[in-house]
């Protein structure tokens, strides 16, 4: 995984449970998860696929403080950048 997207993200999500309260086709970025109907323990479990897939460790409190999708893609493609690796 070079960099995670919003369209990897909602499939993430889709797969780790929660709940479809929210139409996650239109514009989520924004939006809170708790308002899309994803708690904190489906966000830890994208997590750890993301930290699977990519061979790397997330920030899990970095993690915890990003509450909209854009936060979330934001902190993870800090770490999966190619100036977070060289």
């Amino acid at each position: 995984m070079q960099q995670l997207d919003l369209p990897t993200l909602i499939g993430l999500l889709r797969t780790s449970g929660g709940s479809d309260t929210h139409d996650l086709n239109g514009d989520v970025l924004d939006v809170a998860f708790a308002d899309l109907g994803y708690d904190s323990l489906c966000l830890l479990q994208v997590t750890g696929v993301i930290e699977r897939d990519a061979g790397v460790a997330l920030d899990e409190q970095v993690l915890e403080e990003a509450e909209t999708p854009r936060q979330y893609i934001a902190a993870v493609n800090r770490v999966l950048s190619p100036q977070a690796t060289a």
